[in-house]
Formats: structure tokens, sequence, C-alpha cells
């Protein structure tokens, strides 16, 4: 069954996920501040981009938040990821709500908060820890 998947954030990361969501199917809502960055996407009927704020509840409420079964925060700051998933799980009640996080030591920090964080840097070194066999 298709999911409704709000994602903020269009960068490289935001993107790709927003393609591969609307590639299975998914109904993909992107938000970012920047229009520009919609470039990195494709027209697709089930992906829709909106130039929004994504840590305001108005603006996510414009943009149909309440309608979602998951958000995912992707910009590359910390904080806006942080507040903005906070605001999607603690306002809107959203059952999957996840965060990127670069820094490991936020991260930690984050996960006691009750966010679901994604760390590149660990996802990258785990990765390089198992190609080289340890």
């Amino acid at each position: 069954m298709p999911r409704n998947v709000m994602i903020l954030g269009c960068g490289r990361v935001g993107a790709m996920v927003a393609k591969a969501l609307a590639a299975e199917g998914d109904d993909v809502i992107i938000i970012d501040r920047d229009a520009d960055n919609f470039r990195r996407l494709n027209e697709a009927p089930n992906l829709h981009m909106l130039v929004a704020d994504g840590t305001s509840s108005e603006e996510l409420r414009r943009c149909g938040i309440e309608k979602v079964d998951a958000f995912i925060s992707l910009t590359a700051q910390d904080t806006v990821n942080a507040l903005a998933a906070q605001v999607a799980q603690l306002s809107f009640s959203i059952p999957a709500v996840i965060c990127r996080i670069n820094d490991p030591t936020r991260r930690a920090m984050y996960d006691e908060l009750g966010l679901r964080t994604v760390s590149p840097p660990q996802v990258l070194t785990d990765l390089v820890l198992e190609a080289l066999g340890t």
C-alpha cells in the first residue's frame, strides 16, 4: 500500500530519497526553502515540490502534513532537522519520523529525546569497516 511521505530538504540526499520513494509508488511531498533545489528532481505525478519552511507548524500544515504517514527531515543542518522532526512528532503525531543528524554527539542527545535518527557519517563508517571485513 502506498505511503504518504513528506521530506524536508531537497539536497542530494533528500532528492535521492524522494525519487526512490516515488519510484516505489509512494506519494511524496518534498519541501525546501529554495525552489532552485528542485532541479534535482524529475516531474512525476506522485512527487509534489513545495517551497516552505519545514520548521513552521503553519507552513507544514499548508503543505499537507496532517495527511502524511511519515516525515523525513534531511537538510544539511542538524538543528533544523531536529526541530522539524520534533514539530512533526509532537505537534502533528506523525507515526514515522526520521531525522538526519550529522554530528554523532548530537545524535545521541536527539535519540534520547525520542527522535529516530540517521547519521550519514556513522553509516559511512560502518560501511567502510564492513568493506574491510572488521
